[in-house]
């Protein structure tokens, strides 16, 4: 029979059906079992944890890495952890719904600027100079359009108003990229982006979990 092509699922490269992925499955339930029967902070951390950690910061570059649960926990928990009253977000106004709701939870002043547009970016950097720390914040690949955010210019500006950049790579990470490292590897910027998310759940297999880097 013909082979059917599923369009609305996140397992972009088929990686959740592939025989290696289903084996080390396996193998890893007999070594560790089902889970922790609880969260992380509570039970504990496993060498599993650690070494998905290690290989996952490697893999994009990074110093450290740090797992979460799911997309929406982890950009729930970074922009209140990183900022302050006294700081300030720049939020593309067509980011995903869980920056927006991490950004809402946050306690930093917020600038929403308008999609992709690099004048209105700048004028709003201009803008939150008094405040100590700054950072943008824009998804990688934009899922609803398709649309790569211009990270070459967004660094540019960063750089230029000594903010930080941070990127969700959920829609990117796997495929964009010589290497499948995403966005900031398709475009040059790897070494300027400071933050990444990204998910375990869409090209890497469709499993579930989430990671900062």
């Amino acid at each position: 029979s013909a082979g059917i092509l599923n369009f609305c699922a996140n397992n972009y490269l088929g990686l959740s059906s592939h025989p290696e992925v289903i084996r080390a499955g396996v193998e890893t339930l007999e070594q560790f079992g089902a889970g922790l029967s609880s969260v992380r902070f509570i039970c504990g951390t496993q060498s599993i944890h650690k070494d998905l950690e290690e290989k996952i910061a490697r893999f994009h570059q990074r110093e450290d890495a740090i797992l979460y649960a799911s997309c929406f926990d982890a950009n729930a928990g970074i922009f209140e952890a990183l900022l302050t009253p006294e700081d300030a977000v720049l939020s593309d106004e067509l980011n995903h719904a869980s920056i927006i709701d991490g950004i809402r939870l946050c306690k930093a002043n917020k600038y929403r600027y308008k999609h992709m547009d690099m004048q209105d970016l700048e004028a709003k950097l201009q803008e939150a100079q008094k405040h100590r720390l700054r950072l943008v914040a824009t998804d990688g690949a934009f899922s609803m359009d398709g649309d790569i955010a211009p990270l070459r210019e967004i660094c540019q500006l960063a750089e230029k108003y000594e903010a930080l950049v941070f990127i969700d790579e959920c829609h990117a990470t796997g495929f964009l990229g010589p290497t499948g490292r995403g966005t900031d590897e398709l475009l040059g910027v790897m070494d300027k982006v400071t933050i990444i998310n990204s998910t375990l759940g869409k090209a890497l297999g469709g499993a579930a979990g989430e990671v900062i880097s």
